[in-house]
């Protein structure tokens, strides 16, 4: 079945922009490079950067670009689900600004989504800028035991605790042919819109970090597989949108952590087990502040 026919374009793309400077151009330039058919929805989330500038400069004329301007940091799940519904293609595909996808990345990537009907979500392989493997390329959904045996530094004393559950999947050696997995990375989310009519938009309960973990439990409970394609792939300048405010973000995913668990994990246990997760979620962001202000210290007493 070749669903590509029901919409105008073969892929709609969506990036979510947020003071990325060059890093925009370069992304919705090497989509555009594509012999794809496609339609790029860039919604800056009140950039204050020139990083539309720039994009406009190089790109302002291209029929194929739309510019939505949101006036406002709407967060990562709403700034994509105002583009969301603007798009007709059969396939979205949500991508970071700071990823450059490969010259053969997205034909790759719908041609196994044309011919995998089950295929709900696909993603590839993300690549740091050196060509290593990102950590969070290939994951599983977090498991309330490993986070808290770990936050407590229980695995020290008995490693055997966790010995087989991991979170990311990097050091296992890379598939061979696409595989079916629980998570992949949130940078790049290869979306069927037949699948995304039923399992709904992002859960504008998020604001930066978790929602991507959020819509891949609804996708597999709603009955759709999320795979992992190896032989494509996208470099990832990670971090690009929020190296400038570390803390707000670490706060933003330590809420999203609480979301996700609180949504989905906290009912599967006895109460105090949730609750002391919850508070060692909590605990994990004061000691990310404290660590960070005692850097922060360190940095202004070396002066």
């Amino acid at each position: 079945m070749n669903e590509m026919s029901e919409g105008s374009r073969a892929l709609s793309v969506i990036i979510v922009n947020f003071n990325v400077g060059n890093f925009l151009v370069d992304c919705v330039g090497a989509v555009l490079a594509s012999a794809l058919e496609v339609e790029v929805f860039v919604s800056d989330n009140g950039s204050t950067d020139d990083s539309l500038t720039l994009l406009r400069e190089r790109y302002g004329g291209e029929r194929r670009l739309t510019v939505l301007e949101n006036g406002a940091n709407l967060g990562f799940a709403r700034g994509n689900n105002v583009a969301l519904e603007k798009t007709s293609a059969a396939y979205v595909l949500f991508l970071n600004p700071d990823c450059i996808v490969g010259p053969d990345t997205l034909s790759r990537m719908l041609q196994f989504m044309e011919t995998t009907p089950s295929a709900g979500m696909a993603g590839c392989i993300i690549r740091n800028p050196d060509g290593s493997e990102q950590i969070a390329s290939r994951r599983s959904i977090p498991d309330p035991w490993v986070g808290l045996v770990r936050f407590l530094y229980l695995d020290r004393i008995w490693p055997s605790l966790v010995a087989d559950k991991r979170l990311n999947r990097t050091n296992e050696p890379l598939p061979i042919s696409p595989v079916m997995v629980d998570a992949i990375s949130g940078s790049f989310m290869l979306v069927r819109h037949k699948a995304l009519k039923e399992v709904g938009p992002l859960d504008e309960g998020y604001f930066l970090h978790c929602e991507d973990l959020d819509w891949f439990v609804r996708f597999r409970r709603a009955g759709w597989a999320i795979y992992l394609v190896p032989d494509a792939e996208v470099v990832h300048h990670k971090g690009a949108c929020s190296l400038a405010h570390p803390i707000t973000v670490e706060w933003h995913k330590h809420r999203g952590m609480v979301r996700f668990f609180r949504k989905f994990q906290f009912r599967g246990h006895v109460l105090p087990f949730s609750l002391l997760v919850v508070l060692g979620i909590w605990a994990h962001f004061v000691a990310f502040l404290i660590s960070d202000g005692l850097r922060r210290v360190l940095r202004i007493g070396a002066r």
